[in-house]
């Protein structure tokens, strides 16, 4: 087991083991922008995830958002979408140093080169299947992360007057729509499998009750970010197809803009060829905004 520097993992991993006894293997996961995630392993007991949100601005707000995670997981344990059991929190950081969420590890990794047509519409159908759930627990409204702040032409725009147009059209009122219940971070590094089939959906931090398209715009994002738009569109046509709702490409507007830094903090997307597809995202979106 090596430590992050500057993270120590010990006051955690202490009171893991009042949940889980004795704890052996430990190692850290991939991923994770907002956490430290580690998976622990102790006899006996199947294998846990242990999150401690290190990272800001999450830290700052990790009470509400372990809470959040702990308390959907507790709900969807009912419900037939593979997600994480929660084991045990320490929302406040009281014992682990950082707000923490034990919860069991579920089978798979994440496949974010996947990008057939038959993944694509595994994807759509998984998120049908969130979207078709109804809580039992109250659920927050979502947030744009589309924050005004962020409208300002990005230094590397190769089109000013796209971003113009799309931070026009956001302050006008969103579209109606019928709340569902929605991931809020549903994508591709989000999602196990195991072969071709979904093993999992993590990540539960950010959910809410909001508009079913948000979830299908977050997602679409991102595979245009890593494959381009047109396999962002055959992902939205996967979910079209399998659950008859209709576009809301307003709201694909909004998450790319939630892409955008705020002002005075760098970009977490470096990669210059992700730059443009995100910029071609946007302009293949606003044509369809009438």
């Amino acid at each position: 087991m090596r430590a992050d520097p500057g993270v120590d993992w010990s006051a955690a991993l202490e009171w893991a083991r009042r949940t889980l006894g004795e704890v052996g293997d430990v190692r850290r996961l991939s991923g994770g922008w907002t956490s430290t995630m580690l998976a622990v392993t102790a006899t006996g007991r199947e294998p846990a995830v242990l999150r401690l949100m290190t990272n800001e601005p999450w830290r700052t707000h990790g009470e509400p958002l372990t809470t959040r995670e702990s308390e959907i997981q507790r709900m969807l344990a009912t419900t037939a979408v593979p997600a994480p059991r929660s084991l045990a929190l320490d929302a406040t950081g009281e014992h682990c140093g950082h707000p923490a969420h034990l919860m069991t590890l579920l089978p798979g990794a994440i496949a974010p080169d996947r990008k057939d047509d038959a993944s694509l519409a595994r994807l759509a159908g998984m998120l049908a299947s969130i979207h078709a759930v109804r809580p039992t627990i109250d659920v927050r409204s979502y947030q744009s992360w589309a924050w005004e702040a962020k409208y300002v032409v990005p230094e590397w725009a190769s089109d000013a007057r796209l971003w113009e147009d799309a931070f026009e059209l956001l302050r006008g009122e969103p579209p109606a729509y019928e709340p569902c219940f929605i991931h809020r971070d549903f994508q591709p590094r989000n999602v196990l499998w195991d072969g071709d089939e979904i093993t999992g959906v993590v990540d539960w931090v950010e959910t809410s009750i909001g508009p079913a398209w948000l979830d299908v715009a977050h997602c679409s994002t991102n595979l245009a970010l890593t494959h381009g738009t047109e396999i962002a569109d055959r992902f939205a046509d996967a979910y079209v197809t399998t659950t008859g709702r209709p576009r809301q490409p307003y709201f694909d507007v909004m998450d790319v803009v939630g892409f955008l830094p705020p002002p005075g903090r760098a970009s977490f997307i470096t990669d210059p060829a992700e730059l443009t597809r995100l910029e071609e995202r946007l302009a293949a979106v606003l044509t369809r905004c009438g």
